[in-house]
């Protein structure tokens, strides 16, 4: 960055400013806070959020200095609750990733499986997986409930990647059969109650002796 560009040290010392007064608001939001899902908090945790980086990214571009923790950016964080105080009905969104890592180790599995369901007498049982990983998969899953292929995915083949659990606020339960056709499109974070997030990058940061920035309500 050229000299023209740098910020002055006035601005950064008014980025500082900024900071001490957002860490005071969030620090009464805190103490005066209503529950666990306080959308004051939320909001105070924001602002100090974009505050602390916009100090951080001030004092490195004027003296190549850094601050020695590590903010979320505010568009990683969740926005300020707004669903109801006492919700009614709740809806769970569960989304665990994972990689094929052994496909032959998956096969044998799913097969033995298929070889039981139909009976191990059953004539050609070998064509239900056969070599198909798309097959395989249909049939763990079938078998099987997520959080048991979970806590079993080396046994399965599978490795795992990154997981997240959101559970969020509704107002009443929906319809039977009401949402089956598209699952996933009423995702609201702003009536995120909680969240429980696991991934490597976790432990990296770990390693690194990098403090875990994990939001409010996450793990």
């Amino acid at each position: 960055m050229s000299d023209a560009a740098q910020p002055t040290a006035a601005e950064v010392r008014a980025a500082a400013e900024a900071v001490k007064a957002a860490l005071d608001r969030h620090l009464e939001a805190v103490e005066n806070r209503t529950g666990d899902d306080d959308p004051a908090v939320y909001a105070a945790f924001n602002e100090l959020a974009a505050a602390a980086e916009a100090y951080d990214e001030r004092l490195y571009d004027r003296y190549d200095e850094v601050t020695p923790f590590e903010i979320p950016g505010v568009e990683d964080s969740l926005p300020p609750y707004e669903g109801p105080d006492e919700p009614s009905a709740l809806t769970v969104l569960i989304r665990r990733d994972y990689a094929v890592a052994e496909p032959l180790r998956l096969l044998a599995q799913a097969q033995r499986i298929a070889d039981l369901d139909h009976g191990e007498e059953r004539t050609g049982a070998a064509a239900v997986v056969g070599t198909s990983v798309h097959a395989a998969l249909g049939v763990l899953f079938g078998e099987y409930e997520p959080d048991e292929i979970a806590s079993r995915h080396k046994e399965f083949g599978l490795e795992e990647g990154d997981s997240t659990l959101w559970v969020a606020a509704a107002d009443e339960l929906p319809e039977a059969g009401e949402w089956l056709s598209t699952p996933f499109d009423q995702a609201d974070p702003s009536r995120v109650i909680c969240r429980f997030d696991v991934s490597a990058v976790f432990d990296e940061d770990e390693l690194h002796g990098d403090p875990d920035d994990t939001l409010p309500g996450a793990s």
